[in-house]
């Protein structure tokens, strides 16, 4: 384990942020954001990484960061269940280290990106776009004409990062994580979760 990677001792909530300041891993709730100017945006040199279909191999690093993002491999989207572990994942790592993964599976006729997850250590420094832009790839290759994607109304980082990436909304799901979880659960900075909401981006061929 690197310093890169969450540390196996820790408890949870697992951190799923870094603080640009200090360095320290933090959880969804304790997560906050700073607006800065383009000079003092927080984020690390980009550099380079490897992304790669998914072996049997990776099964257990797949499973792990599914469990520190998400709690488990089931992810709810667009009404239905999809299981990372039997979707198409793309990883990413850097000298051989696993540093973030994509999960896809179709679903009505285009691509959803169910799952993008990238470590605490990895983040601003180009594993992200990296792994959007092997899913585009991806959708291009299926023949499908869009890539679309899911996220809670509290994730205004993951909203923020696909808004930038050319994904915009179409669809916002009013209250339905409140129905999942019977109430309105804390999220990112301490936001209750309670709507879901649908980004999609056009894929040409």
């Amino acid at each position: 384990m690197t310093p890169d990677r969450a540390d196996e001792s820790l408890e949870m909530p697992y951190p799923q942020y870094r603080c640009a300041v200090c360095g320290k891993d933090l959880p969804l709730t304790e997560a906050r954001l700073t607006v800065t100017c383009q000079e003092h945006r927080p984020g690390r040199d980009h550099a380079d990484y490897t992304v790669r279909p998914a072996t049997p191999g990776d099964r257990h690093d797949i499973e792990e960061i599914c469990d520190r993002a998400w709690g488990e491999t089931d992810v709810d989207a667009f009404g239905r269940t999809f299981d990372v572990l039997s979707a198409e994942n793309l990883v990413a790592e850097r000298d051989g280290e696993f540093a973030g993964l994509v999960s896809l599976a179709l679903d009505r006729g285009e691509l959803a990106l169910v799952l993008l997850s990238v470590y605490p250590g990895f983040q601003g420094s180009g594993v992200g776009s990296a792994l959007i832009e092997a899913a585009v790839a991806a959708a291009r290759d299926k023949g499908v004409n869009a890539l679309k994607t899911a996220t809670t109304n509290d994730d205004i980082p993951a909203l923020h990062f696909y808004q930038r990436h050319g994904f915009a909304i179409y669809e916002i799901e009013t209250g339905i994580l409140i129905d999942h979880h019977g109430e309105a659960i804390p999220g990112f900075a301490g936001i209750p979760v309670r709507d879901e909401i649908r980004l999609r981006r056009p894929v040409c061929p």
